[in-house]
């Protein structure tokens, strides 16, 4: 382990409850670009807003269409480094419990269990009229049939299973509708402009008062659906550590930053702890 990585350890060594807060820098070693640079400044165009996404259909379509060409990176996308090595310490039983700002579900392909999914889950899709909710991966068989000029077309990744896609004419694109109600499909995550289920952050401010301190990785928590919970930890007197590369809005109160690569970082943490178990465990009695 590097001297960089060595206070990382430490502080994990001395806080065996981890509450651990995940962001898109999990998730690009899986394909998944993320939003922000490292100053925490918009790299493209701000994501949909739910209000946009309700009111103008146009708008709608334009989400839709991008997102059935970029979801095949989503779809492919497989667990990182980050994911396998907090899959370890949760198995460990060093996380109390892991929340990601992220929707692409691979803590959860990467075998960790207690997982809140805070901004929801983009491989589902919900009807804002009646509610029900069904797999991403029969929509885009719906899109596929409905609109197959655009099933060859070529776009760079973007966040989220989006897809760079401009100078396209969406109006024709053809979006359908509840198969239960003919309401409106809508992926089922949080769009800028919606407020987190009450339920989600109830929860995870019980598992932070039963943590000895948060861990934040990959994540420049400039929004403030995460940032809330270094609020609370640092209100609690818990003490915070982020492995980011690049600014982040708690900067001026954590006990501890890592700007190192942040699975590797996690990795080496999992393997050193794992090594001090089997040595402890090898001790005569």
């Amino acid at each position: 382990m590097t001297d960089m990585l060595a206070p990382l350890l430490a502080f994990a060594t001395r806080h065996p409850r981890l509450l651990v807060l995940t962001g898109a820098g999990c998730s690009t070693e899986a394909g998944i670009p993320d939003y922000r640079d490292a100053a925490g400044a918009w790299k493209r165009s701000e994501p949909m807003r739910f209000q946009l996404f309700v009111a103008d259909a146009l708008a709608r379509k334009r989400y839709w269409a991008r997102s059935m060409v970029g979801w095949r990176t989503m779809a492919n996308a497989q667990p990182t480094t980050a994911h396998r090595a907090l899959a370890q310490l949760q198995a460990a039983g060093r996380v109390e419990l892991l929340v990601t700002q992220n929707v692409d579900g691979l803590h959860g392909t990467a075998g960790s269990t207690e997982v809140v999914d805070l901004h929801g889950r983009i491989d589902t899709v919900c009807c804002l009229g009646c509610g029900a909710r069904t797999p991403r991966t029969a929509l885009q068989q719906e899109l596929t049939l409905r609109n197959p000029a655009w099933v060859g077309l070529q776009a760079l990744s973007a966040p989220d299973g989006d897809a760079d896609l401009e100078a396209r004419d969406f109006a024709q694109f053809d979006v359908p509708p509840c198969a239960a109600c003919g309401g409106m499909l809508k992926p089922d995550v949080v769009f800028f402009g919606e407020n987190v289920p009450r339920d989600r952050v109830d929860a995870v401010r019980a598992a932070l008062a039963q943590s000895d301190a948060l861990l934040v990785a990959g994540s420049s928590l400039m929004v403030y659906s995460g940032y809330r919970f270094v609020e609370d930890a640092v209100a609690a007197g818990k003490p915070v550590v982020a492995i980011n590369r690049g600014r982040t809005r708690a900067d001026a109160v954590l006990t501890l930053k890592v700007e190192h690569e942040v699975g590797d970082a996690l990795q080496a943490v999992a393997a050193a702890l794992a090594e001090s178990r089997q040595t402890l465990q090898q001790q005569p009695r």
